[in-house]
């Protein structure tokens, strides 16, 4: 590997940010990709694609046969509630390859005992989630039911490039939680983003179940063509 893309590497990665080493196998010649420059690339939705899937391999182009080396920072889900989800959700997550944190301010809950090898934040989220460095490569799920932890948790999440946010509740419940953030000046498009209510419609009852529902609704959007519909609605009416 050439040194200049080596340090351009490097810088990305210590910046968590995503990007494709291009190697022309007949040439051996190298070029560094930016994720933020994939859009304007010649090979976009072949690196687009490779981005989405993590994973490096060859591929054919008009130009010749081609190999990608793709670099993508850990995925990373945030939660916030030590709740009873969170302990089937966690350990399903961590199975999956992706860092957990669980914020929630409740220290009856938010135990290491409850919760072994995971990090456990017993803070409110002002004070917990600025220093995470919450980003593109996060998913975001809320599930205390209590407005005074989920909606600055939510907020902050809105305020970042998260590729997945998710809140706990019944489409009743979510209209009120959409009417609180609204009334602190989020917008009708940045609402949108987030999934409630969470998971994927798979009858979910349980809190593992739930947890199955909510982590392959986080992987449809970590793999899926953003520009692909998602099929069906998610998980149907939770309790309020």
């Amino acid at each position: 590997m050439r040194l200049d893309i080596l340090k351009s590497l490097n810088t990305e990665r210590a910046a968590r940010r995503a990007a494709v080493i291009v190697t022309d196998v007949a040439s051996g010649e190298q070029r560094f990709v930016k994720a933020a420059d994939v859009a304007a690339d010649p090979l976009h939705d072949l690196l687009e694609a490779r981005l989405r899937s993590g994973k490096s391999g060859m591929e054919e182009t008009p130009q010749g046969r081609v190999f990608l080396t793709v670099h993508v920072p850990p995925a990373r889900l945030v939660i916030t509630g030590a709740v009873h989800i969170s302990q089937a959700l966690a350990p399903v997550a961590k199975l999956l390859g992706y860092d957990v944190v669980i914020v929630d301010p409740r220290t009856a809950f938010a135990s290491p005992e409850r919760f072994p090898d995971v990090k456990v934040i017993a803070q409110w989220p002002d004070e917990a989630l600025p220093p995470l460095g919450v980003d593109r490569y996060t998913a975001f799920v809320a599930l205390t039911h209590d407005p005074k932890i989920d909606d600055p948790a939510l907020l902050h999440a809105l305020a970042r490039d998260c590729f997945y946010i998710g809140a706990l509740g019944s489409k009743k419940t979510h209209a009120r939680r959409l009417d609180r953030l609204k009334a602190q000046g989020v917008t009708d498009a940045a609402l949108a983003r987030i999934h409630a209510p969470i998971g994927l419609p798979i009858g979910a009852v349980s809190p593992p179940e739930i947890a199955v529902a909510i982590m392959a609704e986080i992987t449809a959007s970590l793999r899926r063509a953003p520009d692909r519909p998602a099929g069906a609605p998610r998980v149907a009416e939770m309790v309020e």
